[in-house]
């Protein structure tokens, strides 16, 4: 992909709550640190499903950018 991508762009619209309820659920009775392993699967698994190393890389630079 060439185009450049607005990665904070809202893809999810009327689903972003059922997904944020879900991931919210997944991760009930985990403790710490099985949360951080199955967040960090999920990660790969999506990355995976993405593919475009340009897209992940932009990704990468703006989950960063907002983790300060």
């Amino acid at each position: 992909m060439s185009e450049k991508r607005d990665l904070l762009k809202d893809r999810l619209g009327g689903n972003y709550d059922a997904f944020c309820e879900a991931l919210m659920e997944a991760h009930e009775g985990l403790t710490f640190e099985q949360c951080l392993r199955m967040d960090a699967r999920l990660i790969l698994i999506l990355a995976s499903q993405i593919g475009d190393p340009e897209t992940l890389s932009q990704a990468l630079a703006a989950a960063r950018r907002n983790a300060k």
